[in-house]
């Protein structure tokens, strides 16, 4: 039983990670329309700057965090105004190819401006166990699960509440209708790429908290894009949950049925359940009245 909670935690732990990446790929498609492929990669390039921030200023929890979400934002402004504006009316293929190749450039500026090895994040803190009914927890691991949970009530009651977040919902639905509107498309998009980018950067940081920043992060991409299929693309809120979801069954068969199962856990349950329902768990079936 002890055995069982154990990887049901580290499951959840490193589904929210998986959870919050997954959050970016949903709030770059529900504003846009697009798949980001180069997720993965602004995920590690935010990990990677809050490590350089964190050996400057050896010891300042606050200032690795502030410093590391404001390299978020402007990684994400600066992708949406030099690469992706100049993309809008492009076919989506074109769109889509772009994004790969920025995932190539940013994967490669890592060995170029850091090195190809290993790193530990030490900020101080997130490292050290606390015992939860005789086991062994890192308290970044509950870190990063309390922090999706907070994320997925925040960005419930912006969407829901907020102006800028009605206008995102409207420039998703049809942004021709939104300009007529008032509504500016190209704030909208910078916005969603600015928030995703700080999102994902999260999820990142947590990772390089939890175990070491090497190169290989850009694979946390493509272990979370199945966290967005099966939530739902353009389901902010289930992509996260998705991403629970994940975490916990890859845990749950490398622990019960063999390590090997563990990579492919993930894609064998978006399989089965993309056949039952095409557009995800949480995701809107689109309607076509004739």
């Amino acid at each position: 039983m002890q055995y069982l909670i154990q990887l049901l935690i580290s499951g959840l732990a490193i589904g929210a990670i998986y959870g919050l990446i997954a959050m970016g790929f949903a709030v770059i498609y529900k504003s846009t329309g697009l798949v980001n492929f180069a997720q993965g990669e602004m995920t590690m390039i935010t990990a990677y700057i809050a490590w350089t921030i964190s050996t400057t200023v050896s010891g300042n929890v606050f200032v690795v965090a502030v410093g590391a979400i404001l390299a978020a934002v402007l990684l994400g402004l600066v992708i949406e105004r030099l690469v992706m504006r100049p993309m809008l009316g492009e076919p989506v293929f074109a769109t889509v190819m772009v994004t790969i190749g920025l995932a190539v450039i940013l994967r490669s500026a890592i060995n170029f401006i850091w090195d190809a090895y290993p790193h530990g994040l030490d900020i101080g803190m997130g490292r050290g166990i606390v015992h939860l009914g005789g086991i062994g927890v890192r308290t970044g691991q509950i870190a990063v699960i309390v922090t999706l949970l907070a994320l997925l009530a925040a960005i419930w009651a912006f969407f829901r509440y907020s102006k800028v977040g009605v206008a995102m919902r409207a420039v998703a639905a049809d942004d021709r209708t939104a300009l007529l509107m008032g509504i500016s498309a190209t704030k909208v998009h910078a916005l969603a790429w600015a928030a995703s980018s700080v999102i994902a950067g999260i999820g990142g940081v947590f990772f390089a908290l939890s175990y070491d920043l090497s190169p290989a992060m850009f694979q946390l991409g493509l272990k979370a894009f199945p966290a967005t299929i099966l939530g739902g693309l353009d389901a902010v809120l289930g992509s996260g949950l998705g991403g629970l979801l994940i975490g916990i069954t890859e845990n749950l068969a490398g622990g019960y049925v063999g390590s090997g199962m563990k990579e492919v856990a993930g894609f064998a349950m978006i399989i089965v359940v993309l056949m039952i329902r095409p557009f995800g768990i949480f995701g809107e079936r689109d309607i076509e009245r004739v």
